[in-house]
């Protein structure tokens, strides 16, 4: 499954990137994290739990950032196993400032196996767009809470 897509932020370029990029602001982003701890440089353990039609479950699995070019883009790998099966993911991360503000895009793909593979394609997709709306959603309450006077 292939996903891109893009998002404009009312946050500066390097307020987006620091909250890509440190694991305490990354935590409260991830809809259903449990635990987001270092596990290396760049890479994270972590624990998440979330449903899927009528299939729930914990997963626990890593979280990787690489290819790093502050504050402009960034690679991300996730990949992670539970009861309901599996998911693996890598995508890339480009912000860009736009007057004041900052236009995130992102691509990526990723896999699921398992319990989850069974509830076909076309609902993963609809969880996989309201995942990362959620996400976005997150990062931007987050973003405008950290500004001075918002």
């Amino acid at each position: 499954m292939k996903v891109q897509g893009q998002i404009l932020l009312a946050a500066a370029r390097g307020q987006v990137w620091d909250l890509l990029t440190d694991p305490a602001k990354l935590a409260k982003c991830l809809p259903g994290c449990e635990k987001l701890e270092a596990a290396g440089p760049d890479r994270y353990k972590v624990s998440v739990k979330f449903a899927l039609a009528a299939i729930s479950g914990s997963y626990s699995g890593a979280v990787e950032l690489s290819e790093k070019k502050q504050p402009e883009s960034l690679r991300i790998m996730l990949e992670g196993k539970g009861t309901p099966g599996f998911m693996k993911g890598e995508g890339r991360i480009r912000l860009t400032e736009k007057q004041g503000q900052t236009e995130l895009r992102y691509e990526g793909e990723a896999q699921v196996g398992g319990m989850i593979a069974a509830v076909g394609q076309r609902m993963i997709d609809v969880a996989a767009r309201r995942i990362i709306q959620q996400f976005f959603d997150a990062a931007a309450a987050q973003l405008r809470s950290s500004v001075p006077g918002a």
